[in-house]
């Protein structure tokens, strides 16, 4: 479909001042599959009342796996430096604390922790005794106190880079599959789709339904419960990106409902959905039965666990699958073809809305399987897919609007680039470095490093 650059760059305008104005009621949370340089010590669950807890953990990495910290004090004042209670870590190194007052009280604060450096271990020089902990939004929020050295290859930073590289590539893998379906269904109705992270959330929502079903599944004695889930959500998000063309998405096009208008619509039925979830899910963050602590493997300075490769391999695997049945079926050609110009296509006998159709479920089915899995790696909430959206359309803006290896490409480049700046930057201003990109493309290159010249995808 072809698009003036003078258009797309509107549209691209309109999704970063919807994005930032978003982006002051939802932070994206840090989308690393490991924390603080490998600490696998597990965070407690979060509660499920109307009183926002930190939620905080003690790890001693000098032993791998590493070790929880037991009997550790620590205090939490407010920002004026008035005590507010105290805490300490039990067996497994955790600690909860509830903040005195309602959620609502509690919005816009920032409490400071910190550790009584008297009850940690024996020559143990903790990595930092105290931590600054805003309170954003009404969920419980985390917190890691680290002590000991790292036991698994040092503290340089050439190190760090190679464990942000992992982390980069399991997140980088995730970030292409949603960023595929985005621009293909882009490509196919022009669309510029805000309500594209509500599919990733769905895909983590219908994982987590199913792994909280009674019984369990196994093959061979062995529970795959959550497995199963993954698969199961992979099936219902197609049905679901279906669904949303079936029942909205297609009805607008009959009707000649124009792409601005659409993509209005689109940021309506984002919030509807968000909302949505958020009533039926509740606003505190998920894990999945399994896979929450897992012994990593150490291979030199690095730790990777096994979930982390299957995730890999998976997301590699569905990738292939999905461009190979791009570039070399009919239905591919039919796609392609869709995309360059649908009245041309229609003209030569290809059914259009079959094919956008199709695009639709295949786009929901990956923007489902990068929630679920996602959700396996790292947690969710009812906004993950919202928290995203920035580098879903940076990955795809980026590599070319509507194109098969752009978005792809785009992917890879944005994941590895937020991970690996936290060794200049704080982790929290992280994102900030995928909206400059974004912003340098539509300046330079609006057409993306794989688009045409002449047109966006």
């Amino acid at each position: 479909m072809h698009v003036p650059l003078r258009r797309a760059t509107v549209l691209i305008a309109l999704v970063l001042a919807f994005l930032t104005v978003g982006g002051t009621s939802a932070q994206a949370s840090p989308p690393t599959t490991s924390d603080e340089g490998g600490a696998r010590c597990a965070l407690p669950e979060p509660t499920d009342d109307d009183v926002i807890s930190i939620l905080g953990r003690i790890c001693d990495r000098r032993e791998q796996p590493q070790q929880p910290v037991e009997g550790v004090t620590v205090t939490v004042e407010d920002e004026s430096g008035n005590p507010v209670g105290e805490a300490t870590s039990g067996a497994d190194g955790t600690f909860v604390f509830d903040l005195p007052g309602t959620a609502i009280e509690n919005l816009g604060k920032v409490f400071v922790l910190t550790i009584d450096e008297d009850t940690l271990p024996e020559d143990t020089e903790p990595e930092v005794l105290q931590r600054n902990v805003p309170i954003n939004l009404d969920n419980d929020t985390s917190v890691t106190f680290p002590v000991g050295e790292a036991a698994f290859g040092g503290s340089g930073k050439g190190a760090q880079a190679l464990q942000l590289t992992v982390g980069g590539l399991v997140f980088s893998v995730l970030l292409a599959m949603a960023a595929l379906g985005l621009s293909m269904i882009f490509g196919t109705t022009g669309l510029t789709n805000f309500s594209h992270g509500e599919l990733v959330t769905f895909g983590a929502l219908v994982a987590f339904a199913f792994d909280r079903l009674p019984g369990t599944v196994t093959i061979g004695g062995a529970n795959v419960t959550v497995i199963v889930g993954v698969a199961v959500a992979f099936l219902v998000s197609a049905a679901f990106g279906w669904l949303n063309d079936a029942a909205l998405w297609k009805p607008l096009r009959s009707r000649g409902t124009g792409v601005i208008a659409m993509m209005i619509v689109s940021i309506g039925l984002s919030i509807f959905l968000r909302n949505v979830y958020q009533y039926f899910a509740g606003p505190q963050a998920r894990n999945y039965s399994q896979y929450s602590a897992v012994q990593p493997w150490e291979i030199g300075p690095l730790l990777v666990t096994p979930k982390e490769v299957a995730v890999v391999l998976i997301g590699m695997a569905v990738l292939v699958a999905a461009t190979s049945l791009l570039q070399f079926t009919r239905l591919g050609k039919a796609t392609r073809a869709v995309a360059d110009n649908p009245a041309l296509s229609a003209a030569t006998g290809i059914n259009v809305e079959r094919v956008i159709s199709i695009v639709w479920i295949g786009g929901g089915a990956l923007a489902g399987l990068a929630g679920a899995l996602l959700g396996l790696t790292q947690g969710f909430d009812y906004q993950i897919g919202f928290k995203l959206l920035l580098l879903i359309f940076a990955a795809v803006v980026l590599g070319g609007l509507g194109t098969i290896w752009g978005a792809i490409v785009g992917a890879f480049i944005i994941g590895l680039f937020t991970e690996l700046s936290t060794l200049l930057v704080p982790a929290e201003f992280k994102f900030v470095g995928a909206l400059l990109v974004l912003i340098v493309v539509l300046l330079i290159r609006p057409q993306g490093l794989l688009g045409k010249a002449q047109r966006i995808g």
